[in-house]
């Protein structure tokens, strides 16, 4: 054969293979891990079970994911939340099929509500026998699909890489959310090959986050307009890291700020122009706000029952600018009168600069007003007639205090959320963690276990109710074997707590199993330091207002290990302000049977209401 038959022979498939380096063959949970390496992923809240099983194999030989064994499926995901909260990053949690999987659903629908950025991960029985009834199997991916982003079920294992890289991405941009990963096992032990970073297809996926200029021009000009506007913010502000374009703005415009329970921290509540939190246990001067206001600029707030109280009857002579990154919240409670879609940290860039050549009305009057309701309805409590009884107010003033603006507060739900939202002084983003649309007891523990393994220098503080404590109290031996000392403060009132103020408020004292039997009544069960001790953390018990101060010091200068503090509080505390469930906001209640009055002119609806200095009984 000649040298030129030689040259111009057509090279074989055989050639091409030995000429082109050669992919590593890799297993499909070989890929995974490979896959959240390159996605950046240091931290994995999950507990192992069958179906996963061949994912944890090459994780234990990871050097740059931490994996962190929880003792229940439910604490990973609240721990991916809290990790993911803190920090603004996507949190990952690990579970198995089946049960495991099941498990997952709450943290899920906590996530999906309050926008939280997480990805979830389960294993699924064979492709094969899917269907079938099969040991530990379940239909995750339907289960969860109307509580995640988006989810996938991966049966093949070179499709792996690419639903990692759109889960990340999903959960990530837009509006963030979950978005679940269910494996088969089969795909996670067939081979395969690894490249990253993959081609991600996500047709009909485009967040819109630039808002538009015609839309930006009409918010501008009912803003001009506008004689008692009110920055109206909710938690969308916090996830898109707008905080510091949202305070140049307000002191550029002066217009007043209320930031909402999942807001809370975007705005500092020192400012001047902070309002407070409104809703139904919000302050008085953010409520009446609201309702007295000719315009809300609202922005990454979703008009939400607890804010608004009745709808027919909430801020009813304001007109609404409203923007939000998802286009499905605008319009969907209140009708806007100027709608904008787009990330919020756009929005207020876009507004700011819209507003620099706008000659923007005189607000004396409006600022002359609010302040005068921030004199004479501050956010207070009434000590107990008992002088050595402890008020919970008081506890968290002082956890507060002692702690400061650079801790992290994350609380279940019921009174305690509610004291904690008031009493903590915020003044930061992602220092406030908590569950505040599906109201999940059981968030606190594990949403604070991901946090401080987020954020390892700060004090995390998880402000429990002693019936939330109850639920996910098993990851403080999460805590103590992976060194994570978070800080508990358990407000035990031996009741649930909330459930125990409607009963007293609206069901005539009839106190249906509310009763815990946690402090009252002379029985401890249990008794929360001894269960504190046995998980190998410090436990303290605190029961006069004299000794607070002290028991807090002492917690914070423990650094080595989980503390919980058992703070005995006087059991008939109650949230106030209040507005009832289903009521005007204008009927917002101080105290018990306490009730601001209001000027009102029939015959002129649209003069200004503001409040007398009397109240009624």
């Amino acid at each position: 054969m000649s040298d030129a038959a030689t040259t111009d022979r057509t090279p074989s498939p055989g050639d091409l293979a030995r000429r082109e380096p050669q992919k590593p063959s890799v297993t499909g949970a070989q890929s995974l891990v490979l896959a959240l390496e390159a996605q950046g992923v240091e931290t994995v809240f999950g507990l192992p079970g069958g179906a996963i099983l061949p994912a944890y194999d090459p994780l234990l030989d990871s050097v740059k994911v931490r994996h962190v064994l929880v003792r229940h499926e439910q604490g990973a995901g609240h721990a991916a939340q809290g990790y993911a909260a803190a920090t603004g990053k996507v949190g990952v949690c690990m579970a198995t099929s089946g049960p495991g999987a099941t498990n997952l659903v709450t943290p899920l629908a906590d996530a999906y509500m309050d926008s939280v950025p997480i990805v979830a991960i389960t294993g699924q029985v064979n492709s094969k026998t899917i269907g079938t009834d099969a040991f530990q199997e379940a239909d995750i991916r339907g289960i969860t699909m109307p509580i995640t982003k988006h989810n996938y079920l991966v049966t093949c294992a070179d499709d792996i890489p690419r639903a990692i890289a759109e889960a990340f991405h999903i959960a990530s941009t837009g509006r963030p959310g979950p978005v679940l990963v269910d494996i088969t096992k089969d795909a996670l032990t067939a081979k395969t090959t690894f490249s990253w970073p993959p081609a991600i297809d996500l047709p009909g996926y485009r967040p819109v986050t630039k808002p538009h200029a015609k839309q930006i021009k009409a918010a501008a000009e009912l803003i001009r307009e506008a004689e008692r506007p009110v920055f109206y913010i909710g938690g969308g502000v916090i996830r898109a890291g707008a905080h510091e374009e949202l305070r140049a703005l307000v002191e550029q415009t002066k217009i007043p700020v209320v930031t909402t329970l999942m807001a809370r921290g975007a705005f500092p509540d020192s400012h001047e122009l902070h309002l407070g939190m409104p809703g139904m246990h919000g302050s008085v001067p953010a409520v009446t706000a609201l309702q007295r206001a000719d315009l809300l600029i609202t922005i990454g707030a979703r008009f939400d029952d607890r804010v608004t109280g009745a709808l027919d009857s909430f801020a009813p002579f304001a007109k609404v600018i409203h923007a939000d990154v998802d286009p499905a919240e605008i319009g969907k409670n209140r009708v806007a009168d100027v709608p904008i879609v787009g990330d919020a940290k756009e929005v207020v860039v876009d507004l700011a600069k819209a507003l620099e050549d706008v000659e923007l009305g005189n607000y004396d009057a409006w600022h002359a007003t609010t302040a005068e309701w921030k004199d004479k309805f501050p956010l207070g409590y009434t000590p107990p007639e008992d002088e050595s009884l402890l008020a919970p107010q008081y506890v968290i003033e002082r956890l507060s205090a002692l702690t400061g603006p650079e801790g992290v507060y994350v609380a279940g739900v019921g009174q305690h959320q509610m004291w904690a939202a008031q009493f903590v002084q915020y003044e930061r983003p992602n220092s406030w963690l908590n569950s505040g649309g599906l109201g999940t007891m059981g968030y606190s523990v594990p949403a604070a276990m991901g946090a401080k393994a987020a954020e390892p220098e700060r004090t995390v503080w998880a402000i429990d109710g002693d019936g939330c404590f109850q639920m996910t109290n098993q990851e403080l031996a999460t805590c103590v074997i992976n060194n994570i000392p978070i800080k508990v403060a358990i407000i035990n009132n031996s009741s649930l707590g909330m459930v125990r103020q409607w009963q007293t408020l609206f069901y005539n004292e009839r106190y249906s199993n509310t009763d815990l039997h946690t402090s009252h009544g002379g029985s401890r069960v249990p008794d929360f330091v001894k269960l504190a001790d046995a998980y190998g953390c410090v436990g303290l018990r605190c029961e006069h207002p004299d000794d607070v101060d002290d028991t807090i010091k002492k917690a914070l200068e423990i650094n080595d290990r989980p503390v919980v503090i058992d703070f005995v509080v006087e059991r008939d505390a109650m949230v106030w302000p209040m507005v009832p469930a289903g009521v005007s906001n204008d009927l917002i209640t101080m105290a018990r049977d306490i009730t601001p009055v209001w000027d009102r002119d029939d015959d002129d609806a649209d003069d200004e209401q503001i409040p007398n200095e009397e109240e009624q009984a």
